[in-house]
């Protein structure tokens, strides 16, 4: 039994050096506790917040999605039967054809803005607004989220409206500048993702969302030449159109249609209000990022 003693105490205290040595090991894996484990760009998380937007709002498609292309659809059929009688034609095509691109791009922007500017939202007034503060996202993914998800929206709505105006008797879409309706409808519905994002963000009941949707993105889209060209309205009205922004996105969109518009009949012509509208998305990108990093109305 003596002779057992040694190699007992022997075996204790490789034991306890093992432990030590795993903890060591551990601690080298593992970073010091307020550090954060997902470094570089979270490509797993932001995949997965987009995929829970584009969900959420597949799910009733029926209110997203088709609602606003029957809606569209209205438009085209009220403002052709009022004004487009007796073949009139403007910019030398029939008004049928010349409005149906405005058409398409508005709901496009207008279905943008509804969708990310009520994720925010929603979760600050149904108390789950930590379900998107808590996840390891930083400000930038969690933003590109939201935009991505409200920019697909955006898309599916312009194909559903483009779908139902190409059935439409008197109504030709032909892709004249392909690269103008890319451009324009992704810079279109970028804007208006980001101005829903800064919206929720402001937004302290549905009310504030109604107002900023009734009160300034539902005129901005009707008075910028959707439905007529501004060389027919007086000289005071032009330079308050040209000063809205929707009015270049909607006329570039037209001109990949029609090859046509009230900003140039040319790609040279085009070009100066496609760098524009990219540079104006640039800054309210950035202004979303701040005021989003700075947890304005999101964190107490």
């Amino acid at each position: 039994m003596a002779d057992q003693a040694p190699a007992n105490s022997t075996t204790s205290e490789d034991a306890m050096q093992e432990f030590i040595d795993t903890s060591a090991d551990a601690g080298r894996r593992f970073p010091p506790k307020g550090q954060p484990l997902i470094t570089g760009f979270n490509r797993i998380g932001l995949w997965s917040l987009y995929i829970k937007e584009i969900r959420r709002f597949l799910k009733v498609q029926t209110q997203t999605v088709w609602a606003p292309a029957v809606t569209t659809l209205l438009f085209l059929v009220i403002f052709t039967v009022a004004m487009g009688r007796g073949g009139r034609e403007v910019l030398g095509v029939p008004f049928a054809t010349f409005v149906a691109p405005g058409l398409i791009m508005m709901g496009m922007m207008q279905n943008a803005f509804a969708n990310s500017s009520f994720t925010l939202l929603a979760g600050k007034m149904q108390g789950t607004i930590i379900d998107l503060l808590m996840p390891p996202l930083s400000e930038a993914e969690l933003m590109i989220g939201i935009v991505a998800a409200a920019i697909t929206r955006g898309v599916l709505v312009g194909g559903a409206v483009a779908l139902a105006m190409w059935l439409y008797p008197g109504v030709e879409l032909n892709a004249a500048h392909p690269w103008a309706i890319v451009w324009f409808g992704l810079m279109g519905t970028t804007f208006l993702a980001l101005m829903g994002l800064l919206t929720s963000l402001w937004a302290e009941k549905f009310d504030h969302n109604a107002a900023v949707t009734n009160f300034i993105v539902a005129p901005l889209s009707l008075l910028s030449g959707t439905f007529y060209v501004i060389s027919n309205l007086a000289p005071i009205f032009q330079a308050i159109s040209r000063a809205n922004p929707f009015f270049y996105m909607i006329s570039g969109f037209r001109f990949g249609f029609l090859g046509e518009s009230d900003i140039g009949n040319t790609n040279e012509a085009v070009l100066g209000a496609a760098v524009g509208v990219g540079i104006l998305n640039l800054v309210l990108g950035f202004a979303a990022y701040r005021v989003l990093k700075s947890g304005w109305k999101l964190k107490s």
